[in-house]
């Protein structure tokens, strides 16, 4: 996968992936397993890419997260799929688990006294406990369109390891993208 324009998100994850690739050693002389990243953006900036990217240049398996399928039809079936999930995530690490849009599938959760709103409150305090409290060499890679109506604890310190944004390219960004395309074969 060829990637243009996102020269910070790739710097960041070639120090994670030195850490990833060597983890027993990175454990026994103190350093912490990375987390994962958040990656804010509009629609067609690369988010979705980015994941494929990681998955490549790090030699990992790709796990996708849809979170509309996490959604069950009774009480406690979205959060036993999501405990499901992230038990399978974790069995088959080292890998990278790429929830895009997460924003869907945790959005209207800090509603306050909603009673459909119980189970999600309830999945994402236990999604955000297994983020912050992890040990596998699961990597998340999580992908967000907006940012409104994602609980402010999704950005507390010790989630993910950094949240990174992505905008528009820049002039120079459009001829870097460009050249990749242009320099795949048959164009």
């Amino acid at each position: 996968v060829d990637l243009a324009n996102m020269t910070i998100l790739k710097a960041h994850l070639k120090e994670s992936g030195k850490i990833m690739s060597c983890l027993e050693d990175a454990v026994q002389n103190g350093v912490d397993v990375p987390k994962g990243i958040l990656i804010l953006g509009l629609p067609g900036t690369g988010k979705s890419l980015f994941a494929q990217y990681a998955a490549a240049a790090l030699k990992m398996p790709l796990i996708r997260l849809d979170m509309g399928k996490m959604m069950g039809g009774h009480v406690g079936d979205s959060e036993r799929n999501l405990r499901n999930a992230q038990r399978q995530a974790e069995e088959m690490a080292p890998c990278i688990l790429w929830i895009d849009e997460i924003e869907k599938g945790f959005s209207g959760s800090g509603g306050k006294g909603r009673e459909e709103g119980a189970y999600l409150r309830r999945m994402t305090g236990s999604f955000l406990t297994w983020l912050q409290e992890k040990k596998s060499s699961c990597y998340i890679i999580a992908t967000a369109n907006s940012i409104q109506g994602l609980p402010p604890e999704f950005f507390r310190k010790g989630r993910f390891d950094e949240c990174f944004c992505t905008s528009m390219p820049t002039e120079h960004e459009l001829e870097e993208i460009l050249r990749v395309h242009l320099g795949k074969p048959g164009r």
